[in-house]
C-alpha cells in the first residue's frame, strides 16, 4: 500500500448516482462496490450513440452493476460490441464473465490478455458511432494499465492511474511518473476516472499528481539530510545519520495518526526504490536504512 491512502481515506466523498449521463457519448455505471480504497466504487463508462457502443471496465460483477447495465442498454437500445480493460485488477475485471453472458458477441480487449480476450496496443483504436477510443499504453498503477482518449471530446479515461479523489496508488513510482508525464500531453479536456468523479481539467489534475509525488520525494531527500538528533531538520553534514523508510515516516507524517504509518510506508519505500534507480541514494544491506549517496549534491 502506498502513502496516498492516507490522502484517499481522508477524503470527503461526494455521492454520484448510480447510472450518470456524462455527455452526449459517455454513461457512467457505477460498480456498486464501494469502500475505503474503492472510493463511491469502480466506475464503468457505457461510450457511444448508436446501437454498438463500446464498454470500458466491466467492475467487481456486482449484481447491482450487471442489473444497471442491462437496464441502461434496454433504454438505449444498445448492445456492447467491445468491452475494454484498462488493468487486471479485479474491480475492473471481475464482470467480465457477467458482460459476456449478457453480451456473447462482445470482445473483450485487455492488455496482458487472458484465454478467449484480445490484446491492446499501444495506440490501438476502437470506434462506434459517436465515439473514437485511442489506447494509451501507461503502466504505473498497474504493470498492463491502459488509458484511453475519447478523441471526440479530447477527454480521457484514466483507469486508476488517476482517480476523481485523492490520489492513486501504484507498482513502481518512477514508471508511473513516466505514464502521467505521457498521458499529459495525449488531451486537453476532462478525465474520467476509475474511481471518482469526473475531472473537468483532467491535465492539470495530472500535473498535481506530479507535483504531489515531487513533494514527497523533497521531504525524503530532506529527511535523509538531517540528523535524527534533530528530529528530522536540517543539520549539519557530518551529523547526518542513515534512516529507516519508517522512521523517514514518523517525520514526514508526524501529524497523521500512528495506525496509518504502515500503509504510508509503502510509497515511501518506492520513492527510496526510484531515487536508488537514479543513483541518489544507496540502502544498507544489514540493517535496511538508507543513506543519500552523495550529499553534498543534493
Amino acid at each position: 500500500m502506498q502513502t496516498t491512502i492516507v490522502r484517499i481515506m481522508a477524503t470527503q466523498l461526494v455521492p454520484l448516482p448510480e447510472v450518470e449521463r456524462l455527455g452526449p457519448t459517455v454513461i457512467r455505471i457505477l460498480g456498486g462496490n464501494p469502500g475505503k480504497f474503492t472510493l463511491q466504487g469502480t466506475n464503468t463508462y457505457l461510450v457511444g450513440t448508436g446501437r454498438q457502443r463500446l464498454l470500458v471496465d466491466t467492475g467487481e460483477g456486482k449484481p447491482s452493476w450487471i442489473a444497471a447495465l442491462k437496464d441502461t442498454l434496454l433504454k438505449e437500445n444498445a448492445t456492447i460490441s467491445e468491452a475494454i480493460i484498462t488493468h487486471w485488477h479485479p474491480d475492473h475485471t471481475g464482470g467480465i464473465k457477467h458482460l459476456l453472458e449478457l453480451s456473447p458477441d462482445a470482445t473483450v480487449y485487455k492488455k496482458e490478455p487472458n484465454d478467449g480476450q484480445r490484446d491492446i496496443q499501444d495506440g490501438q483504436r476502437f470506434q462506434v458511432d459517436g465515439a473514437s477510443l485511442r489506447a494509451i499504453f501507461s503502466p504505473g498503477h498497474a504493470q498492463d494499465h491502459m488509458s484511453l482518449v475519447l478523441e471526440e471530446e479530447d477527454a480521457m479515461f484514466t483507469g486508476d492511474n488517476v482517480l476523481g479523489h485523492g490520489t492513486a496508488v501504484f507498482e513502481d513510482l518512477l514508471t508511473y511518473l513516466q505514464s502521467l508525464e505521457k498521458m499529459r500531453g495525449q488531451f486537453r479536456g476532462r478525465a474520467y476516472p476509475g474511481h471518482g468523479a469526473v475531472i473537468e481539467d483532467g491535465p492539470s489534475k495530472i500535473l498535481e499528481y506530479i507535483r504531489h509525488r515531487q513533494l514527497r520525494e523533497n521531504q525524503v531527500i530532506q529527511v535523509l539530510k538531517s540528523s535524527k538528533q534533530s528530529g528530522g531538520s536540517r543539520a549539519n553534514v557530518n551529523e547526518v545519520d542513515d534512516w529507516t523508510s519508517m522512521e523517514i515516516v514518523k517525520v514526514i507524517y508526524k501529524d497523521v495518526p500512528e495506525n496509518l504509518h504502515m500503509p504510508a510506508n509503502g510509497g515511501i519505500v518506492q520513492i527510496l526504490h526510484k531515487l536508488e534507480e537514479e543513483e541518489k541514494v544507496v540502502e544498507d544491506a544489514k540493517t535496511g536504512a538508507w543513506r543519500l549517496r552523495n550529499r553534498a549534491a543534493l
